[in-house]
């Protein structure tokens, strides 16, 4: 549904259109991207209030209260990220809206999933109100899945049907948020039938997260009510998910995957309708460095897009998904969201117009909203803990040898065993293996320690511990020795949330992030700056191998709804089947 405009001002528009009245604002001497036929051509464009009122022929109107000059740009429609995470940058809107506005992103669908999950419906109003006054339009998509894996994992809230149907009453929501609990989905548990079921009775989008999908279970997935999907791995899904008529969000944050999806794409007749690109997930320094969903269109230029059709991708496409005729192009009667390029093929933001003003030049807001002073805060629920926390302690074994489950590879884990020195009833991790701990953190349980062992990140020479830990953002902790969690737990536990690195016992980078164990208080520079400090100290303590074993994965090891073996603050689970085991218990010699 479009935004209201004032009568008054969309009448004024109409006879500014006819040359009856004078423009608000006048662009002269551009180039116009017109995403709708793929044209390039020299246009003015004239804005009244919010509204574009006329595109017309260069040099025929010169009545304006203002002029700007773009001679040499490109007018391309604002920017939609179609699915993202603000959280995943760490940043509170307004923090969000200063990096992202200055490099073309004018609206965001954010699903605020990780402050629901800590936090409940009242995380989701605080994302809501603390995105109002800001030059970026964000709307909200509900978070679905709260926890992400029920029964597998404990959050810090519920969402159900009940509130589910409360969010979507809300004006800023505009659908449900990506559908992780594909098993509740396929086999029609009540729980999801009436989370789905309360989207659609909204008539809002039902957004997806169909990561594995493929033949059969797909059909059922998008047969139950689901009509998105950005879990996209290689291009055999990127295929089969665009066929089964699924809006595909293709995101910047998984760059590996890029290159197969854009060839994949020259291999079809046209460029599909549901297609749209997205960012999902960026750190903050990568954000502030590269712009975040203006990065992503650049990439798939360089991948072979076309610039104008990776620029539709990012527009039409995008407003046609969220049922927008107001967004997606330079056209008159839409909104005055405009993106002036001084280069195309790379993407080069001039400045940027929200709703008719100047909202960014040269990489900068023009007027930076004020920053919120109310953010949800004291959410770490959790007592220092003893590096005796941090250790296996085998079930029924004090001294001598036992097989226990072990978690083989990282983003994409399989179940293992490992056979294991037990002395003074606790294990000894075997060469190449890390011992991973994962603690209740929102005071709905007894914080009680679960620990196992992983291969999936090779010997470390220290221990990482966070609080950004998908889905439910537990208490996580990743390292070589109880000494060198036991550090990095409790400077976390210390600062409220947060993130942290040691080595030899001591903390060596910390990342505070205390609104609600997810978000920095720094302006976007300084938390930058500080979380690239934490990322290169985690440097120091593993050996990274891209595509899979990076740092980014390491908040993910947790995220039970995925197959395989998870950890959670629960046990050892896997999303796939439902089971849960103990991971300190004995495996039958």
């Amino acid at each position: 549904m479009s935004e209201a405009v004032d009568p008054a001002v969309r009448a004024r528009a109409v006879q500014a259109a006819r040359g009856a009245a004078p423009f608000d604002l006048l662009l002269l001497g551009g180039t116009v991207v017109d995403v709708a036929t793929g044209e390039l051509r020299a246009a003015d464009v004239g804005i009244v209030g919010p509204l574009i009122a006329s595109v017309h022929p260069p040099g025929t109107r010169k009545d304006a209260a203002v002029v700007e000059d773009v001679a040499g740009r490109y007018l391309a429609p604002g920017f939609i990220d179609s699915h993202l995470h603000y959280e995943s940058s760490l940043m509170a809107p307004a923090d969000y809206a200063a990096v992202v506005v200055p490099a073309g992103t004018t609206t965001c669908v954010w699903d605020p999933h990780e402050l629901a999950n800590v936090l409940g419906v009242p995380g989701v109003r605080w994302a809501v109100e603390a995105s109002r006054g800001l030059p970026l339009r964000t709307l909200v998509a509900a978070p679905s899945c709260v926890p992400s894996a029920p029964g597998l994992e404990l959050a810090g809230a519920e969402i159900g049907a009940a509130e589910m149907a409360e969010m979507l009453s809300w004006p800023e929501v505009v659908g449900v948020a990506e559908v992780m609990d594909i098993p509740g989905v396929l086999r029609g548990t009540a729980h999801m039938t009436g989370i789905v079921g309360a989207g659609l009775a909204a008539g809002k989008n039902v957004n997806g997260h169909a990561r594995g999908l493929l033949d059969a279970d797909l059909q059922a997935y998008a047969t139950a009510g689901v009509t998105s999907d950005h879990e996209i791995t290689a291009a055999e899904d990127f295929l089969q998910k665009l066929r089964a008529g699924l809006t595909v969000e293709l995101r910047g944050s998984h760059d590996q995957v890029l290159p197969g999806a854009v060839a994949a794409l020259a291999t079809l007749p046209l460029l599909p309708v549901n297609l749209v690109l997205a960012t999902d997930d960026v750190f903050p320094d990568e954000l502030v460095a590269k712009g975040g969903l203006r990065d992503t269109i650049a990439r798939v230029i360089v991948r072979g897009l076309s610039p104008i059709s990776a620029i539709r991708l990012a527009t039409l496409h995008a407003a046609m998904r969220l049922k927008r005729d107001d967004l997606g192009l330079v056209a008159p009667g839409r909104r005055a969201d405009i993106v002036v390029l001084s280069d195309l093929a790379t993407v080069a933001v001039d400045r940027v117009l929200v709703d008719g003003v100047v909202a960014a030049r040269s990489g900068a807001l023009v007027a930076p909203p004020a920053r919120r002073t109310d953010a949800p805060t004291n959410t770490m629920k959790l007592p220092a803990q003893t590096a005796d926390a941090f250790r296996l302690h085998v079930h029924g074994v004090q001294n001598g040898r036992a097989r226990l489950r072990r978690i083989i590879g990282n983003r994409f884990p399989a179940w293992g065993e490992a056979e294991v020195v037990v002395r003074d009833g606790v294990a000894e991790p075997p060469p190449g293996h890390a011992v991973l701990t994962i603690i209740h953190r929102h005071g709905r349980a007894p914080a009680t320690p679960r620990t196992c062992l992983t291969d999936g990140w090779g010997a470390l020479r220290g221990a990482i511990a966070t609080t950004i830990a998908h889905d439910s953002h537990n208490l996580l902790v990743l390292g070589d020795t109880a000494e060198n969690m036991a550090a990095a737990a409790n400077a976390v536990i210390a600062a409220g949330g947060g993130m942290a690195v040691a080595e030899g016992g001591a903390v060596t980078a910390l990342l505070p992030l205390p609104i609600a164990g997810l978000l920095a208080e720094t302006p976007p520079a300084t938390t930058a700056r500080n979380f690239a400090a934490l990322r290169q100290a985690a440097d120091r303590v593993c050996d990274w191998q891209p595509p899979y074993r990076i740092f980014r994965g390491i908040t993910g090891v947790s995220l039970a709804c995925n197959a395989g073996p998870h950890l959670t603050d629960l046990g050892l689970t896997d999303g796939g089947t439902g089971d849960i085991f103990d991971p300190a218990e004995p495996l039958p010699a």
